[in-house]
């Protein structure tokens, strides 16, 4: 018998292939970012661990499977979500289990692809592989949230990210310039969430209040910029601003009200800005369409970053999954018992439960889902 083996044993190795899975976020669009880790559950050594690379393949599995090489043979593989059986640009992650003669395949969630679905699962059960599910169900299904719902619903994971003063008010910008109200650190872990993002979207408004560059500038990650994204209504966008001015290193992409609105806007678009028309319903851009449109070229995990215009709109069409608040502290109140008041303000059709609180010095990051 397995020394080292159980529930509590097979949470805590899918614990490791989640945390795997969190460091490909935001690198492997299409693709969902998968956790995988083998382990020798006789001695509880872990033999590999990997997650899916940059554009999303190798798969996780096997770049697990190979750091493990032949110790692999009679072992156990956690991972994340149900390995793929089906020919693409690779071969089939079941294939690669299969030949490195592994034991045991303990699943997070199953793969709601339809070209997977089960199938997997299935494939591994009649080769004689004794096949778990469901370990870590919640904590699988949110870090794969962004491909479950590009493949359920067409559209992206949707996370709004809020930067709230002591009042718990956004401080405006102006003159082309934001105004800061957390400290240099929150910030830093903010940038984190443009890591994890294969788009990122603003309003016209601010774009013109802030004028930022929305490129994640933490040291190391630079490349880690995600796609930019601009609802620019009828506003009238020019090269001035610094993203344009960087489009030929990290996309910009921009959506206007119609094909004449488009049209015209193309003609005067910076190189390197690709310039769309987008649905409109009562004159104004539709965001179930924008999102559609975004899914359908591979986006599966978009960051909102503002304004209060936009907050509202995506709140009013139910497309939020996560609000993460960068708060700045303040002694006089309770940070967490305000929040969820102050996030209401912004956001009054979408009612928001506190998930997860925590300090950055002075500062408060939270996260709120919906209930």
């Amino acid at each position: 018998m397995a020394v080292s083996s159980g529930p509590e044993f097979d949470a805590q190795m899918m614990d490791i292939a989640l945390a795997m899975a969190r460091r490909g976020l935001g690198t492997t669009a299409p693709n969902p970012s998968v956790g995988a880790v083998v382990v020798d559950e006789q001695s509880g050594e872990i033999l590999g661990r990997g997650w899916t690379q940059p554009g999303g393949r190798p798969h996780g599995e096997p770049v697990a499977l190979d750091v493990a090489g032949e110790r692999a043979r009679g072992g156990t593989l956690y991972v994340t979500l149900e390995p793929c059986s089906h020919f693409g640009q690779t071969p089939p992650c079941v294939s690669a289990i299969l030949e490195a003669g592994i034991a045991r395949v303990v699943c997070g969630i199953t793969d709601p692809d339809p070209r997977v679905s089960g199938r997997g699962l299935e494939q591994l059960r009649d080769a004689g592989i004794d096949v778990v599910r469901s370990i870590r169900l919640d904590e699988g299904r949110w870090v794969t949230r962004g491909h479950v719902l590009r493949v359920s619903e067409r559209r992206p994971f949707v996370q709004l990210k809020l930067a709230l003063g002591r009042d718990g008010r956004i401080a405006l910008g102006g003159a082309g310039q934001p105004q800061w109200v957390t400290s240099p650190e929150a910030r830093a872990h903010g940038a984190l969430l443009r890591a994890e993002a294969d788009a990122i979207l603003v309003g016209a408004g601010t774009l013109r209040d802030d004028n930022p560059d929305l490129t994640c500038r933490l040291p190391g990650l630079a490349h880690r910029s995600p796609l930019r994204v601009v609802l620019a209504g009828n506003a009238v966008l020019g090269p001035e601003y610094r993203l344009f001015q960087t489009a030929d290193k990290v996309p910009v992409r921009v959506f206007y009200p119609g094909d004449m609105a488009a049209a015209q806007a193309k003609k005067d678009a910076p190189k390197g800005v690709d310039v769309r028309a987008g649905l409109t319903v009562g004159g104004r851009l539709w965001l179930p369409a924008i999102l559609e449109v975004l899914a359908a070229d591979g986006v599966t995990r978009l960051l909102v970053e503002g304004g209060s215009t936009i907050w509202h709109a995506f709140s009013e069409a139910g497309l939020v999954d996560e609000v993460v608040v960068y708060r700045a502290g303040d002694r006089s109140r309770d940070p967490i018992e305000a929040t969820t008041s102050d996030v209401a303000h912004y956001m009054p059709n979408t009612n928001l439960e506190i998930f997860q609180a925590r300090r950055i010095g002075d500062d408060h990051v939270i996260s709120l889902r919906p209930r």
